[in-house]
């Protein structure tokens, strides 16, 4: 691009840093505006595996794969499938090399695209309160503090319920019927032994009675559990409920399972955090308006169960970038980067819609088996619940 445009980028998350990287790396300058007060303000959740041909790409045009490789956990590629009686159905040993989709820490993945970022590309504690696009003149953005920010890109990583979507769509995220809880324990191979080695080195899948109840190992002693329940949207509502009343709430879904997938929702060393699961519909797409787009959920928010959010925000994030470098005219190149959006985050959002109604079927254990054991290498992570804004 002859002249640089002044680009916003509304969310720090892996896609909105991916494409504040790659966008470095053709020397167009970009400002990320994030609410988090700081990178550590908030939890950034569990581990992700890295597809060769999204997210692994996307490091690569950022320049960061061999970095990523250092700090991805092999073992953590490790895969079992469970009955809900805790009997074993499948279990995949990490593949060597942590095979084509390694683990990481979404937290080691955001360090390090934060590390790769000139010092102040990202506004910490900026809430974006309003965004306008006038049919003459650039987008603007209004921050909470009242100030006013004009440029000729403003887009949207701001995740599912995104500030700027509103402007290209007035679609909203539809409830799916499912809740998912969130809980966390600590210092596992000290404090809770017996489940770290009933949970193993990687992720652990248990399907049955339409519910679903999945521990995933994270770095740093960690494993984190979600739980799937079929639920009115207001079950989630928990304001002024003692955290055992949430738990009591989430496991009285799980009467006759195993001992010892209901410790995982009791001994929770935080307290459960309860998330309805929303999700645009299948084939969500927008006509071009000028001066913005989005990327990951803001762009294609699906249930977490075809494990794609962070690689498709990542691979977004990689291709804008280049799609804006190799055009003079913005507008030609958001044209390009929509055109190859949209199917592949319909792809993905119509497996993600697949897996999870198929999974917690009655029969969703036997669903959830075929789907394991036809993939040649390692399981993606079916339920993981993270927010990919």
């Amino acid at each position: 691009m002859s002249t640089a445009p002044t680009i916003a980028i509304v969310g720090a998350g892996l896609g909105g840093l991916t494409l504040a990287r790659v966008l470095r790396t053709h020397g167009i300058a970009s400002t990320v505006y994030e609410r988090d007060a700081s990178p550590t303000a908030r939890d950034q959740g569990g581990t992700l595996d890295l597809d060769e041909e999204s997210g692994q790409r996307a490091l690569s045009a950022a320049g960061l794969l061999e970095e990523f490789r250092e700090l991805s956990r092999p073992e953590g590629g490790e895969v079992r499938l469970l009955g809900k009686d805790a009997s074993t159905v499948l279990h995949a040993p990490a593949p060597e090399g942590g095979g084509d989709r390694p683990e990481i820490d979404r937290s080691a993945l955001r360090g390090l695209l934060l590390d790769s970022l000139p010092r102040g590309t990202v506004r910490w504690g900026r809430t974006v309160r309003a965004v306008a696009a006038p049919p003459a003149g650039r987008p603007t953005l209004t921050l909470s503090d009242g100030e006013r920010v004009e440029a000729d890109l403003v887009v949207g990583a701001d995740g599912a319920w995104s500030r700027v979507r509103p402007l290209l769509s007035d679609a909203p995220p539809v409830y799916s019927g499912v809740t998912m809880s969130h809980g966390l324990l600590e210092d596992v191979d000290t404090r809770h032994r017996a489940l770290a080695e009933f949970v193993g080195h990687g992720s652990m899948y248990a399907f049955g009675d339409e519910r679903a109840v999945v521990a995933q190992r994270n770095g740093g002693g960690r494993i984190r559990v979600y739980c799937s329940v079929k639920v009115p949207e207001g079950w989630s509502d928990t304001e002024g409920a003692a955290p055992e009343a949430v738990t009591k709430r989430v496991l009285d879904h799980f009467p006759g399972w195993d001992d010892a997938l209901r410790a995982l929702i009791t001994d929770t060393d935080r307290p459960l955090v309860l998330r309805p699961v929303h999700a645009l519909p299948v084939g969500y797409r927008w006509d071009r308006v000028r001066g913005l787009t989005l990327l990951g959920d803001a762009a294609h928010l699906m249930s977490p169960y075809a494990g794609a959010g962070a690689n498709l925000a990542m691979l977004d994030g990689a291709e804008l970038a280049g799609a804006i470098a190799a055009h003079d005219d913005l507008e030609t190149a958001l044209n390009v980067y929509e055109t190859a959006l949209f199917p592949r985050g319909e792809t993905a959002a119509a497996l993600a819609a697949a897996n999870l109604t198929g999974f917690l079927r009655p029969d969703g254990l036997r669903i959830a088996r075929d789907v394991f054991v036809s993939l040649t290498s390692h399981t993606p992570k079916a339920a993981s619940g993270d927010d990919t804004r």
